[in-house]
């Protein structure tokens, strides 16, 4: 008997950060790429567990401002993500 597992699935929409909780038997990249578009309201999201429909692919979504896309196992830490590029430093400066 399959055993479902919860994963973790961060990924951008249009720059801004999202995260939600999934629970899937396996998960790889594809499955993430389209579970993403899914979350953002792109992807079509299956009926029936036995529903076959077309998956999300990693460029379609990425046409519709997904990006970033990084999947773990409930419970484990997550990647370490670079330092953004002086974003942030404009944001906190004093107007003079």
């Amino acid at each position: 008997m399959p055993n479902p597992q919860l994963y973790i699935i961060d990924y951008r929409l249009h720059g801004e950060p999202r995260s939600f909780i999934i629970r899937l038997e396996r998960m790889d990249n594809a499955e993430a790429w389209h579970w993403a578009s899914c979350d953002a309201g792109i992807g079509i999201i299956p009926k029936f567990g036995r529903e076959k429909i077309r998956k999300v692919s990693r460029p379609m979504a990425e046409r519709y401002g997904i990006s970033e896309v990084n999947w773990r196992l409930s419970g484990s830490r997550p990647t370490p993500v670079e330092a953004s590029s002086g974003d942030d430093a404009q944001a906190t400066s004093p107007i003079a």
